[in-house]
């Protein structure tokens, strides 16, 4: 019953800025953790950042830490991504994920959102 909406993607230059949203649907918003994966050309899907579901903890990949930052908002059912000093190998369908804990993100998926990041 949870759907998961992304927007926010699109196509910029190295060293923009992107802010992605995912809007959860439905009243258990605050009952799941929410999780930010990607997936690029030829590669797998790879985590991304994940945030908790009081939002206390956030975890986030080495390729990104201190560049990205996830965040929530309960009043809007929404997770966010703020991608900062974006790189060419930033780019890849970004996927908003759902699940019980920051480990566990598979139990719902969004649609998934193209970035591209030139340079």
């Amino acid at each position: 019953q949870v759907q998961l909406v992304e927007s926010g993607g699109g196509l910029v230059q190295a060293g923009d800025s992107l802010r992605l949203s995912c809007a959860a649907s439905g009243r258990t918003f605050i009952n799941y953790a929410m999780g930010w994966f990607r997936q690029a050309p030829g590669k797998e899907r790879e985590f991304v950042a994940a945030i908790s579901r009081l939002g206390r903890v956030r975890n986030y990949a080495d390729s990104v830490k201190g560049r990205f930052t996830v965040s929530r908002d309960y009043a809007e059912n929404t997770v966010y991504l703020q991608m900062d000093s974006l790189k060419p190998e930033d780019t890849a369908v970004y996927y908003c994920a759902a699940g019980t804990d920051t480990g566990h993100l598979n139990d719902y998926w969004g649609q998934g959102t193209q970035v591209t990041v030139s340079s």
